[in-house]
């Protein structure tokens, strides 16, 4: 049998490895060049067919989708990382008059801040913006700058998905286009245009977060027992956020830069927290969750080690920030435990990270079927994902949760006048909590919210032990439902008692 560090062949004299072979010595792509990149086993590029290759990975995930119309306004999601930086050069580099196929669509970028949840001082997110700026000043889009703080101003409406009418995409697409070469074509006005709107002021100076909002947010973070329930959160109100914006100044598409690896990692991750039903709308190339805002993540075919080599070769700016997880051991979250996991196995198999990122591909956008005790388009309260609702008998972890749920709400208290005030006032305060007349039910708060989850974020509020430090337009949403939802309950009981009394002065 083998044994571990058994030798097969002598060591050459001085201990030098022989030469390797000479094939190996020339670019796989053009046959000429020196490699200076090896990407896999046997793929070794020159510089530039490197790019070239990287390129053309970028501009085929869009052309193949058909997703971006021509003139068409898309937010670009922006953290400062390798991936999103890279993901903005090429938007860059894409509208440029020496790009061979131009891309067509007008770019925004927005940053968002997010130094209070990772605990960072004043002093250090004043340093990191004037990077930020100094960044965006050069690439010349407009740009946008925002504190994580800003969710605690946010009106309950972003959490309401604006349907929209199914279209044919390739006709629309087509139409576009046309439209878009008939101004081309016209007196030059709109090329004039397009170069002046890369080169503007920013659209919306940044404004500093409150005192009153920084400390709500800290509170609210504080609070959260595991790191895994942190992630998640910052995660859910930074989708909040870019919703927001991209609403607010008219874009319909927002870019993200997540990568290969980092898809594979969140596949395996909203596994783990029973996220199993959604995997193909937080991995897939479009989200389409939101309806009038479409998630589009164009760098899903880059791994990040391409991302890595393609920043350093070609000089691609990005700064390096803190995150929530930083310096945080291996088990300190189930984000951190996959990704230790896939870079582990991705060491000893290189095929690791692509084979489960192949795998979220194969996934279908379909609702479950056999779901019901519920309107099918009521979303979720967080994630905005179709809330498959079963009911209270079903044998799954779901129903369990809302056989327990409806044991556990409290009764409706007697109308009596409040002793102290149920609602504290500025930040953090719901919106149409107190109603002027009787005690607001701080009791059903939490029942209030948890029923109007999904199962994924039911698991992740029970390491938040109160939902009162939840930003207001989540609770007041949540309230919203939950009086109309009563009054529909209401109607239909009105509608059947009427029925039922109609059919017996029928039968008398």
């Amino acid at each position: 049998m083998c044994q571990v560090g058994e030798e097969y062949g002598e060591t050459p004299p001085g201990g030098q490895l022989p030469p390797r072979p000479s094939r190996e010595l020339k670019c796989v792509k053009c046959k000429e060049g020196l490699p200076i990149v090896v990407i896999r086993a046997g793929d070794a590029f020159c510089r530039d067919c490197f790019k070239a290759f990287y390129v053309h990975k970028f501009r085929a995930v869009l052309g193949k989708n058909r997703l971006i119309f021509p003139g068409e306004k898309v937010l670009l999601a922006w953290s400062g990382g390798p991936s999103s930086s890279s993901m903005v050069w090429q938007v860059l580099e894409g509208l440029s008059r020496d790009s061979a196929k131009r891309l067509r669509f007008v770019p925004g970028v927005v940053y968002i801040d997010e130094g209070a949840a990772c605990g960072q001082s004043l002093e250090d997110r004043a340093k990191t913006l004037a990077e930020i700026k100094q960044i965006l000043q050069t690439v010349g889009f407009p740009w946008h700058i925002v504190a994580l703080e800003e969710v605690f101003s946010l009106p309950p409406s972003v959490l309401r998905c604006s349907a929209q009418e199914p279209s044919d995409t390739k006709g629309a697409y087509k139409a576009a286009v046309g439209s878009f070469l008939q101004q081309q074509h016209a007196p030059a006005q709109g090329e004039v245009h397009l170069s002046q709107a890369g080169t503007q002021d920013p659209l919306s100076p940044a404004v500093p977060p409150t005192a009153a909002q920084t400390e709500a947010l800290s509170r609210l973070f504080d609070s959260v027992k595991t790191l895994t329930a942190k992630e998640e959160l910052l995660q859910t109100l930074r989708t909040h956020l870019l919703l927001h914006m991209a609403r607010t100044h008219g874009y319909s598409k927002v870019m993200t830069g997540d990568s290969c690896t980092r898809l594979a990692i969140k596949l395996m991750t909203s596994l783990a927290l029973g996220r199993g039903a959604f995997l193909a709308w937080d991995t897939g190339f479009s989200d389409e969750r939101h309806g009038d805002v479409v998630v589009v993540r164009p760098m899903r075919d880059h791994t990040l080690k391409e991302v890595t080599f393609y920043n350093r070769l070609f000089a691609v700016p990005s700064v390096f920030l803190p995150a929530i997880d930083t310096k945080a051991p291996e088990k300190a979250s189930i984000h951190r435990l996959m990704e230790a996991f896939l870079f582990r196995l991705q060491a000893h198999f290189p095929s690791t990270v692509s084979t489960v990122y192949r795998t979220s591909e194969k996934l279908v956008k379909a609702p479950r079927e056999g779901s019901a005790g519920g309107p099918p388009d009521t979303p979720c309260l967080l994630c905005m994902c179709t809330l498959d609702i079963d009911t209270a008998d079903s044998a799954t972890a779901f129903g369990a949760q809302t056989a327990h749920l409806c044991q556990t709400q409290h009764p409706t208290p007697p109308a009596e006048a409040p002793t102290t005030p149920c609602c504290s006032t500025g930040v953090g305060r719901a919106q149409g909590c107190c109603q002027g007349s009787g005690p607001c039910r701080r009791g059903d708060t939490r029942a209030c919210v948890i029923e109007q989850l999904c199962y994924g974020c039911r698991v992740n509020m029970k390491d938040l032990p109160s939902l009162d430090l939840l930003p207001p337009y989540i609770l007041a949403e949540a309230q919203l439902r939950s009086q109309r939802a009563r009054v529909l309950q209401e109607m239909q009981e009105c509608v059947v008692e009427d029925r039922d009394d109609e059919a017996q002065a029928s039968e008398g």
